[in-house]
């Protein structure tokens, strides 16, 4: 009897929960015509508010444009210095050199794959002996657990400098009880449609409980309007999210609960199936992952990706290269060390990971990481 396959992340499957609550949603859209702007997109910003606990939710097209948008109502432009990861998805450096500033290189922890907070004081070494002015840090919540932010927070205290939370893979999940949104001053997140909260096509938001700093991102989402769109008080940008695509969120939200719940489960199976064959994710005391990726390492990387391959398994690297290495991005200054990013790209590898992954798939996939190893 041939096996049923493995999705690497199984959209359908959470179709078929929600059954014709999506398609009603959108008609509800069709019915009123609001597209841009509709009344399902304060709805939206409304229960992700109560949900993150955060006192302003501002949504926009995309996490690159979340992040944009929060650069450019820090005033971020040339000669300004940002922190952020080498070892993460493209988009944070790219939205600072987007706005002319410049994107200075830190490490990561090898075994939680979070910025190394213990790197930030050469790197700030780096972008001062570069002639640039330190501004701000990015940290990013890779693949869900969100990074350090008590001592992020603090580091930039001392040194004047803002942080952008970069929960684009981290929405949902917890630092000491509190919500990816409420951990730092602005935080942007994703709603691409892999994310643990997705829509059906681009879309993400921002999180703060700074009044002016809201005001200012919801007036650069609207090409910087002010009492309307024909008043530009600011520079600004078309960053605003569709009714349709808020209308899916909000159903999805309405069990994202449950699902973050059952990812964990499966992250939980994953880790006693693969003990001792290869390094799980660590998460750190205090904290809570939603599991954007269920990413381990090992130095037989490369023969486990041909058998889960021969034998049908979907897997993924994240990411085959640092962004130091990039050729967009090889002229940008960098910390000294940055042993770990470099690292990781040869060990690192992402399996099947949703909500609905049955343990029978997974013990599959398990067997299969056993066989090769």
């Amino acid at each position: 009897m041939a096996q049923q396959p493995i999705a690497f992340i199984d959209l359908k499957a959470q179709q078929r929960r929600l059954g014709d609550r999506i398609p009603r949603a959108i008609q509800r859209v069709l019915d009123h015509g609001q597209f841009i702007m509709g009344p399902e997109v304060r709805e939206l910003e409304e229960k992700l508010s109560e949900f993150s606990g955060a006192g302003h939710v501002i949504t926009c097209a995309s996490g690159t444009d979340a992040l944009l948008m929060a650069l450019m109502a820090h005033g971020t432009g040339p000669g300004d210095a940002v922190f952020v990861p080498s070892f993460t998805f493209v988009a944070t450096a790219e939205a600072v050199a987007l706005l002319g500033a410049t994107p200075v290189f830190v490490d990561v922890e090898a075994d939680s794959f979070l910025l190394d907070v213990t790197r930030l004081d050469a790197a700030l070494a780096t972008a001062t002996r570069s002639g640039l002015n330190p501004r701000g840090i990015i940290p990013v919540d890779l693949f869900g657990q969100p990074a350090d932010y008590m001592e992020i927070n603090r580091f930039a205290g001392q040194h004047g400098l803002f942080v952008i939370g970069d929960g684009a893979q981290s929405f949902g999940a917890e630092l000491d009880g509190n919500r990816v949104g409420a951990l730092t001053q602005v935080t942007a997140t994703s709603f691409f449609p892999a994310k643990p909260l997705g829509c059906y096509g681009d879309g993400g938001a921002l999180f703060t409980d700074d009044d002016e700093l809201a005001g200012k991102l919801r007036s650069l989402r609207v090409h910087g309007k002010g009492t309307d769109k024909y008043d530009n008080v600011n520079i600004g940008i078309n960053g605003r999210l569709d009714t349709i695509q808020a209308a899916i969120l909000l159903e999805k939200l309405s069990i994202f609960e449950k699902e973050i719940a059952l990812r964990d489960q499966v992250a939980k199976r994953y880790a006693t199936l693969l003990e001792n064959l290869v390094d799980v994710p660590v998460i750190r005391q205090g904290r809570t992952s939603v599991w954007a990726q269920y990413t381990i390492t090992t130095d037989h990387r490369d023969t486990v990706v041909q058998e889960l391959k021969r034998q049908g398994i979907p897997s993924a690297v994240y990411y085959p290269a640092p962004l130091h290495r990039q050729t967009a991005y090889e002229g940008y200054p960098r910390a000294p060390d940055l042993t770990i990013s470099e690292c990781l790209p040869a060990r690192v590898l992402s399996l099947p990971m949703h909500p609905y992954l049955e343990e029978e798939a997974q013990s599959r996939i398990c067997d299969i990481i056993r066989q090769a190893l």
